[in-house]
């Protein structure tokens, strides 16, 4: 499956994006998705993953509340609605596809390219 990401930019603290993950070829509905950053100097993280049915969902502590992840098999797309945001959610964000649920990168073998955010202070 191939992956792209968009929907990135310039925000100011307390803004929103929504950001989206569509397959150029594959079918997501295959996959478990899930949500990376990576910021400068900091190691690759996962910021969200939902599983095939959308029926469970996970988010990395310091986004939830803030964000939600959310998929139409329908459109191929896989969304980030990001609310609330703030300076150290400034990165690079990816999206990735795998076969079991979880936030750990490892479990993804399909990446994307990524779409850059930054909040503005």
């Amino acid at each position: 499956v191939q992956l792209q990401a968009s929907g990135g930019g310039l925000v100011q603290a307390g803004g929103s994006l929504r950001l989206a993950c569509a397959a150029s070829s594959g079918t997501l509905s295959r996959y478990v998705m899930g949500w990376f950053r990576r910021a400068p100097g900091k190691e690759r993280e996962g910021v969200a993953a939902i599983s095939r049915n959308g029926g469970s969902v996970s988010y990395l502590d310091s986004v939830k509340g803030r964000f939600t992840i959310s998929r139409d098999d329908a459109k191929n797309t896989v969304y980030l609605q990001m609310n609330s945001l703030e300076p150290d959610d400034t990165a690079v964000y990816i999206c990735a596809a795998a076969l079991s649920h979880g936030l750990r990168k490892e479990l993804y073998g399909y990446w994307g390219q990524g779409t850059q955010v930054t909040v503005s202070s």
